[in-house]
């Protein structure tokens, strides 16, 4: 009796999970702790509401849905379910009803201290977690039980059944295990799609980039050949006035350069060089212009040398973009610093601010072509970086902390010197 209760509390709790999945595939409004805490409070009542009653308390799975709901929905959702999981047993009432109100508030106290850590961990561990947090509920539980036994003075009678205690333990601990693995499957089917709707994004301005940068290169270079065939013959007033213009063309010429290596990134000379070479350079390029906004650029290179094989100017162009951005981003006084270190396979750079940082939707449009957060830009600088990174074989992620600072890390591969260049003649 007491498993075939428990199986049916399994399938509740897994049922918000699929029908919020179903919910959010069809809606976008419906990405919101209210509906996550709803459903999850739904199917704690239920839960509680098809319990085994026995030895005084009540054996049910009513923490999964709220160790869940705090966990990937969010503190709001959490706050209610505990709430519908209060009200629930104060209507139920009974003798231990003081001891079910506070295992449940115990319950939560653990996943709402760690809250914010818990999207640090990789998905595996965030499911282990999860699983342990099931395990001090159920510390919990077996407390209270043996706190009740010993005030009635039944504390040293075996009177029930251990089995079916571990049993208690043992489907909970699945059914948070498959809950969560089935919550991280979501996540990474939304993350999937979102970064498949950005790389056709990408793609298509990379291509509509590249046709109208093409078709505007060859009139220009047109112009600025007789342009500069005038210059040569006028010695007057007006040699002043073709060198402006010089300048200007010289100026819209590198902004379509830009387009095109957006588009597809030319490595012409693809090379063996040390990264920590490479990175000294670019900082020492970079000092002058972070002298002059009142910003310390500093760098901690791991004294291993790594050597990267692709194109240098490429990746030194993508380097100097980004702690650019960092240096603009970081008031007066403030710290830029470069870090790199590797293991086996990767090299990684870390580039990191105490600029005013990013919010989570700021973040979501960084490498949208036309997008920046500074007030002059054009945000071509970052998508031709990334771009770069991406050729490469390298991934670029960002975290940042609105008013604390935001960290770029470029994970780069070593030794992929006959994949970039097949890839490169493929193209």
């Amino acid at each position: 009796m007491l498993a075939e209760k428990l199986l049916l509390n399994v399938l509740i709790t897994i049922a918000p999970v699929l029908l919020s999945s179903t919910l959010m595939d069809n809606n976008r409004k419906f990405k919101s702790p209210y509906l996550c805490g709803c459903l999850q409070s739904i199917a704690a009542i239920t839960c509680m509401l098809f319990s085994y009653a026995n030895y005084g308390f009540h054996w049910d799975l009513r923490y999964v849905p709220l160790v869940l709901a705090i966990l990937y929905g969010g503190p709001v959702a959490g706050g209610i379910v505990l709430s519908s999981i209060i009200g629930t047993r104060l209507i139920l009432g009974g003798g231990t009803m003081v001891f079910g109100l506070t295992n449940s508030v115990l319950t939560a106290l653990i996943p709402f201290l760690f809250y914010k850590h818990f999207w640090r961990y990789s998905p595996n561990k965030r499911v282990v977690l999860t699983m342990l947090v099931g395990f001090w509920s159920l510390t919990l539980c077996f407390l209270s039980l043996s706190i009740f036994r010993y005030l009635e003075g039944n504390f040293f009678k075996l009177d029930f059944n251990i089995p079916d205690l571990l049993l208690v333990g043992l489907i909970q601990t699945l059914a948070l295990g498959l809950a969560a693995k089935l919550n991280e499957g979501i996540v990474e089917r939304n993350k999937m799609k979102k970064e498949i709707q950005r790389a056709e994004k990408l793609n298509t301005l990379g291509e509509l980039a590249a046709s109208i940068a093409h078709e505007v290169r060859n009139p220009l270079t047109v112009v600025k050949g007789f342009l500069q065939l005038m210059q040569q013959e006028e010695s007057g007033k007006n040699y002043q006035y073709l060198s402006l213009v010089l300048n200007e063309l010289a100026r819209a010429e590198l902004i379509i350069s830009d387009y095109l290596n957006f588009a597809k990134p030319q490595f012409e000379k693809i090379e063996k060089f040390s990264l920590k070479e490479v990175l000294a350079e670019v900082v020492i390029l970079m000092e002058p212009l972070a002298a002059k906004q009142g910003v310390q650029l500093e760098s901690e290179l791991e004294s291993i040398t790594l050597t990267l094989v692709t194109d240098r100017n490429q990746f030194k162009q993508a380097l100097v973009n980004l702690i650019k951005n960092g240096i603009e981003a970081t008031p007066e006084g403030g710290k830029v610093t470069v870090h790199s270190k590797s293991d086996n396979h990767h090299a990684t750079v870390k580039i990191a601010d105490t600029g005013k940082g990013m919010t989570e939707e700021q973040l979501a449009r960084i490498g949208t072509l036309f997008y920046t957060t500074k007030d002059k830009g054009t945000g071509l600088g970052t998508s031709v970086s990334l771009k770069i990174i991406e050729t490469m074989h390298g991934k670029v992620s960002y975290h940042s902390v609105l008013g604390v600072g935001t960290e770029v890390t470029m994970l780069l591969p070593i030794g992929k010197k006959q994949q970039l260049l097949y890839n490169e003649n493929a193209s």
